[in-house]
């Protein structure tokens, strides 16, 4: 579902994003990894829909941004704020996503993923057993507290695959092991995880482990659609738990496999006037993430 030149959707993504320029949420707001990699996506799909290069200028420079305070060494940290240290594997992975996408425009971008992919692969998986969810800030160790990430060896092998099969081939090897030794008994039960498998799955869709955990999570996400008024809630025992920038995640998952377009509308209607009165109300993820929603464009493979 991508949203046509001049639609309501489109519309209300520009206006959306010039808000955030104006109160200085995003892009020029405090530096968060996830959400920076789907802000680059949503203004590369903008400038590709609307032949507008200054919307590409602008996601190289929050690219750069992302280097200059979140870049270390080896890989890249969590976020800006003091509490958001360390470096998670599926933020990492979807960044190489979205400098794939760049890439794609300017070599350089495929040569930064390249590098970064390398980098973090190391130190993240362990071959035979499975992806650590997060790692101190200078890799040289699990991060304490943190155990193995269940869509983590999923999301790598994608976005490697996406990136390049070929250069990545033993990395991708070692990722999909994993993927073919828990793929049968993996049952997700939160929201964001859900869409993004969904969204995963999308890119091979009939592979074995896509084709199972595609009816999985689509099952899964029947249990936890809450209508009225229309939301998909946290967990399928937490009916009243709900967020705005996960919600638009399993949105994202479901267009990508094209499955309840009804839902996805409901969900955008609903959060467009939903205010939980807390810190969510102006984070840059809640914002980010509808302008994704509302405007999946290259998140979505067409071909």
């Amino acid at each position: 579902m991508t949203a046509a030149r001049g639609s309501p959707d489109l519309d209300a993504v520009i206006r959306r994003l010039a808000w955030m320029r104006e109160q200085r949420i995003w892009p020029n707001g405090r530096r968060y990894l996830w959400t920076d990699a789907f802000g680059v996506v949503l203004l590369l799909s903008l400038s590709h829909e609307l032949r507008d290069d200054r919307l590409l200028r602008e996601a190289e420079w929050v690219v750069a941004e992302v280097d200059r305070v979140l870049g270390r060494p080896r890989g890249i940290r969590i976020g800006e704020a003091a509490d958001r240290d360390g470096q998670y594997y599926h933020y990492l992975a979807m960044w190489i996503f979205a400098l794939t996408l760049l890439g794609a425009i300017e070599r350089r971008y495929y040569d930064k993923a390249l590098v970064l992919a390398r980098d973090i692969h190391q130190a993240f998986v362990v071959p035979g057993v499975g992806v650590h969810w997060k790692m101190r800030e200078d890799l040289s160790g699990r991060y304490p507290g943190y155990g193995l990430g269940a869509l983590d060896p999923f999301h790598g092998m994608v976005v490697y695959q996406l990136l390049d099969p070929d250069a990545l081939a033993d990395q991708i090897a070692e990722l999909r092991a994993i993927v073919l030794g828990c793929y049968r008994t993996l049952s997700i039960t939160q929201d964001l995880g859900l869409g993004m498998m969904l969204w995963l799955t999308h890119f091979m869709p009939t592979e074995p482990w896509a084709v199972t955990q595609r009816e999985r999570a689509l099952a899964m996400l029947d249990r936890m659609w809450v209508d009225p008024p229309g939301y998909f809630c946290r967990e399928p025992t937490e009916r009243d738990t709900k967020f705005a920038f996960t919600n638009f995640g399993v949105s994202l998952g479901l267009q990508a496999v094209g499955a309840h377009p009804a839902r996805v509308r409901r969900v955008n209607a609903f959060f467009a006037s939903y205010r939980s009165g807390d810190e969510y109300d102006t984070e840059a993820i809640t914002h980010v993430m509808a302008g994704t929603s509302l405007f999946p464009g290259l998140f979505i493979r067409t071909t």
